[in-house]
């Protein structure tokens, strides 16, 4: 319409999102825009009220076409064998006689099994736009003019209980993503002195107390301040076992608390939970579709007419090409018609893609749509950052050292007051370095980050700075004995950090990050994948990268990369390899993880810009995930392509037979009710996710 901008789609919760100019559209209108389409649109409510009808009027109006099914046939002249004769050897359809109360008994099958489908085959013929509703509504409405009552009463019914079997399958893989968003509490037990009351989730605030007993869920994310348990988390990160949590742990809300008491003291507003972040994302997830859902729809945009027109051709052609009667002519189009409903074709990857994404996010992997998921199986490369992702992401310093006769308690007094304004993991060990000295940090003014690089701010009336020996070189203030002592610490695998005011260097600092245990075994299962190179990227130094990698397994290194630097080079893994993920956790990572072709991000530590460029999050920090998500999605993008190939090429074999003219209206019906049942249970089989074999 003129004037919508923009539409945006949540499956999970049926919800349409329009972004429109007022002057031009108004809600009345979109209201009605909606209709046209045999749909029904009112303004969204968080939580609607479905009546009795709505919930069971599918289910009751396929059991009364069905049971209309058998007594018409029971109550049919000869019986039910009759009936099996004509189903079966359609060229004595025309001898039998159907008795006016049968009639009546199918007439009522056709009727309530078309209930659902014929408004919105009315409306797609009225548009010139026939689908697949209009396909089975007119071949019925053929057989009731060529009195074959019980083929037009049977597609009836099975048209009606594969549409009822389909919503449920449907209906099936969105509640394994919409059950998420019901399992955090609405309430918490607040905290106050010496007594506890009950606050809405979404009125507690940071810093509050709340209380966890024993089988609770946790409402919040927070950190244990009382108590010990083991907590149930594998709802967010996937993990199997519940993980021990003692004083000091973080805890996650909607995960389960085990047999002890926790006082947890509140972190993150309830909108800003992990949890609440997941559900946000795995919302947003529904409207990215995959392409291969793309290509069904716009094939089955061209494949439906051109089916409608191959039925006319045979009607109109078959008499004077083969000798047919208009009524053999029009039972074969009929038949064509059936044959080349899409069913099987538009369902099968729409519900392969939910229970994908379903399973996934139940295993802690947060696929943001199947496009994501596609591209998941199609990866040759994957790029690592190293701090955070490889290691640990908390180094520790190993040796602080004055330079140029500088004292070292001062000079380690103005390097916390700086670094205590930073959030890079560098500086936070600094800080917490200094606090087991008892050194105190000072007021600073005019902080200034450079990314990549260091900092610099001025400390005590004095411009004082802090960076990476390739920041120092930069200034263009080392000294000789200074870049040798730093080699050294490099050669020892630490990355080196100096100090200092304008013209001189005042210290030196090396830390050690060290390796993540599960990194091994993540670099291990992804060759075992298949998946290479693998690649680290790190604005660390080289000697530090290249031991890190060598422990790892890992066979190219690129280090002292700038955010841009790491962006380049993913940008020539891709031009290289194609199909290329990036993994990282930080600011300085959301370049190359929008450059790469799958963005992976970690979870729990990954920044709020990561976690957004991201296609994909590993809620827990397990990186062997990767290995699960790229096997996942290769099983995926297998059932996917079983399902097409299979309900085209089913479509294609029937079609052989319809024009040799010895295909009937019940294998018609066999035909694409059967293909849309095995496709849809094909593609449910991946609500179970296989873990990775390590």
């Amino acid at each position: 319409m003129p004037g919508v901008l923009d539409l945006g789609f949540d499956v999970v919760k049926a919800k349409m999102t329009v972004d429109f100019d007022s002057e031009q559209v108004n809600e009345g209108s979109i209201a009605t825009a909606v209709a046209r389409t045999g749909m029904k649109a009112e303004p969204f409510r968080e939580a609607r009220e479905r009546t009795w009808w709505q919930e069971h009027g599918r289910t009751v109006l396929t059991a009364a076409s069905g049971a209309s099914v058998v007594l018409g046939v029971i109550l049919q002249a000869d019986g039910a064998g009759e009936a099996l004769r004509t189903l079966v050897a359609h060229e004595h359809r025309h001898d039998h006689q159907v008795p006016l109360l049968s009639i009546g008994f199918f007439l009522v099958a056709i009727l309530s099994g078309m209930f659902y489908a014929a408004p919105k085959a009315w409306l797609s013929m009225r548009r010139l736009q026939p689908e697949m509703n209009a396909l089975v509504a007119v071949s019925i409405v053929g057989a009731v003019v060529l009195q074959e009552w019980v083929e037009g009463a049977t597609l009836a019914f099975l048209f009606s209980l594969a549409g009822l079997l389909e919503s449920w399958s449907m209906a099936r893989a969105r509640n394994a993503v919409s059950s998420l968003l019901e399992v955090a509490p609405t309430q918490a037990s607040v905290v106050h002195h010496d007594h506890e009351h009950q606050v809405a989730v979404d009125k507690v605030k940071v810093g509050d107390i709340v209380r966890v007993r024993p089988g609770e869920r946790m409402p919040c994310d927070g950190d244990v301040l009382r108590g010990s348990s083991f907590v149930d988390q594998a709802l967010v990160t996937g993990e199997s076992i519940p993980v021990p949590k003692t004083e000091g742990a973080q805890v996650f809300a909607g995960t389960i608390n085990g047999d002890g008491l926790l006082d947890v003291r509140v972190s993150q507003p309830a909108s800003d939970t992990l949890l609440a972040r997941m559900l946000r994302m795995l919302e947003g997830a529904q409207h990215r579709r995959a392409p291969s859902e793309q290509f069904v729809e716009r094939f089955s945009r061209v494949y439906t007419p051109a089916m409608f027109l191959l039925a006319l051709g045979v009607f109109a052609a078959t008499p004077f090409l083969f000798g047919w009667g208009l009524g053999e002519a029009a039972y074969q189009g009929m038949v064509i018609l059936l044959i080349s409903c899409p069913c099987a074709l538009v369902i099968s990857t729409p519900v392969t893609v939910v229970a994908a994404v379903a399973s996934a996010a139940r295993s802690g992997v947060l696929i943001k749509g199947g496009v994501f998921l596609e591209e998941a199986a199609k990866i040759r490369a994957v790029a690592f950052d190293k701090t955070g992702v490889l290691t640990r992401g908390r180094p520790e310093v190993q040796t602080f050292r004055g330079a140029n006769g500088y004292n070292e308690d001062v000079a380690l007094q103005r390097l916390t007051s700086l670094e205590k304004q930073s959030e890079h993991p560098v500086g936070q060990a600094i800080v917490r370095y200094a606090a087991t000295r008892g050194v105190k940090p000072q007021a600073v003014g005019d902080f200034q980050a450079m990314q990549g690089r260091g900092a610099e701010a001025t400390v005590n009336g004095e411009r004082f700075w802090a960076g990476s020996h390739r920041y120092v070189h930069e200034r263009g203030i080392g000294h000789e004995h200074v870049c040798q002592q730093v080699e050294e610490m490099e050669d020892a695998g630490h990355t080196a950090f100096l100090c200092g005011t304008e013209s001189k260097v005042w210290a030196m600092v090396s830390l050690a990050d060290p390796i993540r245990e599960e990194a091994i075994e993540a670099v291990r299962a992804l060759r075992a994948a298949g998946v290479a190179p693998l690649v680290m990227l790190t604005g660390d130094n080289k000697p530090t990268a290249r031991g890190v990698a060598a422990k790892l397994g890992i066979e190219e290194v690129r280090a002292e990369l700038l955010p841009a630097e790491k962006a380049k080079a993913v940008q020539e893994l891709r031009a290289k390899y194609q199909h290329v993920a990036m993994v990282g956790d930080g600011i300085n990572d959301a370049q190359a993880l929008a450059s790469s072709t799958l963005g992976v991000a970690l979870g729990r530590r990954s920044t709020d810009v990561a976690l957004e460029t991201a296609d994909v999050v590993l809620m827990t920090e397990d990186l062997r995930k990767l290995a699960f998500l790229i096997q996942h999605a290769r099983r995926a993008a297998a059932v996917i392509r079983q399902n097409v190939i299979f309900a085209i090429g089913l479509k294609i074999a029937f079609l052989f037979v319809a024009l040799a003219g010895v295909a009937t209206l019940w294998m018609a019906i066999a035909a694409d009710m059967g293909a849309t049942l095995l496709v849809t249970f094909n593609g449910l089989r991946l609500l179970r996710a296989r873990p990775f074999a390590l």
